[in-house]
């Protein structure tokens, strides 16, 4: 596991007696959740954000019966957030590399009634329903507060890139972030082709945009066929800006066979991607990738040079399927 991971995504106390020998974990908390069931829930009520009629309101996951585990916390209230900064205070203090934030959900459409539809909270502190603009304005302050009390660990938050960067609570969000995760990476069937809500070039022009600001971004993938990891890991290095990362259960865990295409080593990228015969490709100093991006035509590719798959088969000609993709690497004269 060492050979092969960069960080993990761990849990405490689980994990706390772990850290010896490895060190390079990510302690998970979620930003605004108030487990039902926790003593905070039953000893601050008043941090959870309620509906008109003062129904408690939920984080809309695994819902059953009328209710969640989660509670939605009111990430504006003072006590709140200074609970949640020292707890993981206290977490860190044991020994994890950093924070894995989860739920960084900068739109009310995750605040949820019990049954997972989504829900206005009343604003505490107005006494109105809560604006998107509030709700983005709360988050962002919190996320802030956050980056302050930790400056030097490291910070991945689990975000929504469909939201787009325009909102400046997006922008600050993210600034207050070292990573970006991206749930479930390009292997996500909701991405489209194009440029829409959920369009793929809007998902590659957010990377981008992250990229300039001098920030990285975690694919936590959840490829389950060697030809979805493949496209995963294409992905990846189409975009790449050096200090990204991918994780997959699939073929990257101990339990699982490790892929060795999860070793190959492309070397320093010769430029940006562009678009060659109808697919996007990156150069490498030993290889190349290729994308077909979701919703595009099965494309055939007849190769510029002497190239090898990830099992070290030569490849002259190959066919692209939407929403996939091949790292392949140069045979040497």
């Amino acid at each position: 596991m060492r050979d092969h991971y960069w960080r993990m995504l761990a849990y405490s106390p689980y994990f706390d007696a772990r850290l010896s020998w490895f060190p390079d974990a990510w302690a998970y908390k979620d930003l605004y959740a108030i487990y039902a069931d926790s003593g905070v829930a039953s000893a601050h009520p008043d941090w959870v954000l309620r509906d008109p009629s003062g129904a408690p309101l939920y984080i809309p996951f695994d819902c059953h019966g009328g209710s969640c585990p989660q509670y939605a916390a009111d990430v504006g209230n003072a006590a709140f957030r200074s609970q949640w900064i020292a707890e993981a205070r206290a977490t860190l203090a044991r020994g994890y590399r950093g924070l894995f934030v989860d739920d960084v959900n900068l739109t009310l459409t995750r605040v949820s009634e019990g049954r997972g539809t989504p829900v206005v909270p009343r604003d505490p502190r107005t006494g109105a329903p809560m604006t998107e603009t509030a709700w983005r304005g709360y988050m962002a302050t919190f996320l802030e507060q956050i980056r302050t009390a930790f400056p030097t660990i490291e910070i991945g938050h689990n975000a929504l890139w469909s939201l787009g960067h325009a909102d400046p609570a997006i922008q600050r969000a993210v600034q207050a972030a070292d990573w970006i995760v991206i749930e479930r990476g390009v292997n996500d069937d909701g991405i489209r082709g194009g440029s829409g809500t959920f369009g793929f070039d809007i998902l590659l022009a957010h990377i981008d945009w992250i990229h300039q600001r001098g920030k990285a971004v975690v694919f936590d993938a959840l490829a389950r066929s060697r030809r979805d990891r493949e496209y995963g890991l294409a992905a990846y290095f189409l975009v790449g800006g050096g200090n990204d990362a991918l994780g997959n259960p699939k073929g990257g865990t101990p339990d699982r066979r490790w892929w060795p295409a999860y070793d190959g080593a492309l070397g320093a990228p010769l430029g940006a991607r562009y678009v060659w015969r109808g697919v996007l490709r990156r150069d490498f100093e030993r290889g190349i990738v290729l994308v077909n991006p979701p919703d595009a035509r099965t494309t055939t590719l007849f190769l510029d040079g002497a190239y090898r798959n990830w099992q070290g088969r030569p490849r002259r000609v190959l066919a692209l399927r939407p929403a996939s993709g091949t790292v392949l690497w140069t045979v040497s004269p």
